[in-house]
């Protein structure tokens, strides 16, 4: 077992240090933990306290800019768009009951559902839909998800229970779009002095890098839930911390148990793990735009030196599948290509681009479990290729600070996402999140063709056609879909498996209670 310290991380580390007595005491029969009282039957009432992984000084309350986990739990828990994903990843009604595309797809309407309020109490109209979208695509200031709205000419009032998105070229898709958690949908006259959405919980308190606190909406619009009066979301830049926190009772939920260590964490009595296979995935980022990655055969080299079988044993334990330099893999069009690590024909190719003693330097850091040992992991099997890697180590707020996006070579990580709508967000030159500064005129042609496409059959050969392009010559090494594992307390009911990739069933806590 390894820490993203590289020592190594056993039940007796686990409960080291400033955790340990409570930890011991917990778990001694003291309270906490190791009551392992049953979640039983759907309650009202409680508190849950939930650690997540990673954020800073930089994290946000704002809907349509979340970067990390805890931006993005906090962002499930106060907005909600139009539509969402659901633990099968299907699409689903949100605040619109319904949205349909127009003959031709080059319009689409979306009708609100019938009662729905805001925290205020105010009822949901098409004004704040029209508004939502407005702020998300403000050319002077453009949200996260803004670049997959480059088609959106305009989104109008339709009804007084109705608006209508018109698009510059028609989109068979834009439905996905819309399925954005950066999509959540708030008032006309929004502030981020007061966060107002139609979530299952109100805003409380945030403190950034810290934790932030949420309390019931009681007029939210599923019967029943949110099951909890109160949530609380604490951040945790470090695994040990984190886990060390749920055993010794601090907090009933964690994310992203590190996969090495679910077999200690799931023998505590008192502690249930949450396995869901997912389509998220972990990359190495490198940027085309620079030297050496600006030379296809450099980035050719280095996704020949990634041995995945072993990335997948040693950084996953086993507990995940190997990629290939391609996300997207639920979508129905994915390649599932091939690629074996090949040293001898990496050390060749980095000899016909001039760099047989390649030296690089790779930037990690906990933004995910697994990262820091993947990059540990990857740098010594470079070393047999004859490629030195040098890791350099930063915390969560550095690595999201102004230089992320800039980092030459470093890591990331992804939720499930279908192919277009993550190229949208990470693979064209107009993308929020362009890691690596690809910018391929053949690839952005057939990326447009199909988003626009209206024949299946053509658009799935247009998919496919991009991601060959992308496996030849994009920025991207990816090398595993990691299986996330979270783990709760016994107490801990209605969370369950979830495909999307995000964990704790999505950050959807209005699913959970608490026994008594």
């Amino acid at each position: 077992m390894i820490s993203p310290t590289g020592a190594p991380l056993s039940r007796r580390r686990l409960l080291g240090g400033a955790a340990g007595l409570a930890a011991a005491t917990a778990l001694a029969g003291c309270g906490g933990p190791a009551a392992a009282r049953e979640a039983g039957p759907p309650r009202r009432g409680g508190v849950l306290r939930v650690g997540v992984t990673g954020g800073g000084s930089s994290d946000t309350l704002d809907p349509h800019s979340p970067a990390t986990n805890p931006d993005i739990a906090r962002t499930l828990s106060l907005y909600e768009p139009l539509l969402h994903w659901d633990d099968a990843y299907t699409l689903q009604p949100a605040v619109a009951e319904s949205v349909t595309p127009e003959p031709g797809a080059r319009a689409w309407t979306a009708r609100i559902r019938a009662g729905i309020t805001f925290h205020d109490g105010r009822p949901v109209t098409p004004d704040d839909v029209v508004a939502t979208f407005r702020r998300i695509t403000d050319p002077d200031d453009p949200k996260s998800g803004a670049s997959q709205f480059g088609i959106l000419d305009d989104v109008v009032v339709a009804s007084d229970s109705s608006v209508r998105f018109v698009l510059s070229e028609p989109s068979p898709v834009f439905d996905q779009y819309l399925a954005e958690y950066s999509c959540g949908i708030v008032p006309a006259d929004f502030s981020l002095e007061d966060p107002v959405g139609t979530g299952a919980f109100r805003y409380a308190s945030f403190t950034p890098g810290q934790q932030s606190a949420f309390v019931r909406h009681d007029g939210y619009w599923r019967p029943g839930q949110p099951w909890v009066d109160r949530l609380e979301l604490i951040n945790f830049s470090e695994d040990d911390a984190r886990i060390n926190a749920l055993l010794s009772g601090q907090v009933d939920a964690i994310d992203q148990v590190p996969l090495s260590l679910t077999e200690v964490v799931g023998s505590y009595d008192s502690v249930r793990l949450l396995t869901s296979e997912t389509g998220s995935w972990l990359p190495f980022t490198l940027r085309v735009d620079v030297a050496p990655f600006d030379d296809v055969r450099v980035r050719q080299a280095l996704r020949l030196v990634a041995g995945r079988g072993e990335l997948v044993e040693q950084v996953l334990s086993g507990q995940g599948a190997g990629a290939v330099d391609l996300y997207a893999r639920f979508d129905p069009e994915y390649l599932d290509p091939a690629r074996e690590q090949d040293l001898q024909r990496a050390r060749d190719l980095l000899a016909r681009a001039g760099k047989p003693n390649l030296s690089l330097e790779l930037v990690t850091s906990p933004i995910q479990a697994g990262t820091v040992e993947a990059a540990q992991v990857f740098a010594t099997q470079a070393r047999a290729a004859g490629i030195e890697i040098g890791l350099r180590r930063v915390d969560t707020s550095t690595f999201f600070s102004d230089q992320y996006l800039q980092w030459e070579f470093a890591q990331s990580f992804w939720n499930t996402r279908n192919y277009l709508p993550q190229a949208s967000q990470s693979s064209m030159p107009d993308s929020p999140f362009n890691e690596t500064h690809w910018d391929d005129a053949q690839y952005q042609s057939v990326v447009r063709r199909a988003r626009s496409e209206l024949d299946p059959r053509v658009r799935a050969q247009l998919v496919r056609a991009a991601q060959r392009i992308e496996f030849e010559r994009g920025g991207y090494l990816i090398w595993g879909f990691p299986d996330r594992v979270d783990a709760h307390q016994a107490y801990v009911g209605g969370l369950v498996p979830n495909r999307t990739g995000l964990s704790l069933s999505g950050y959807e806590f209005r699913k959970a209670w608490v026994s008594a």
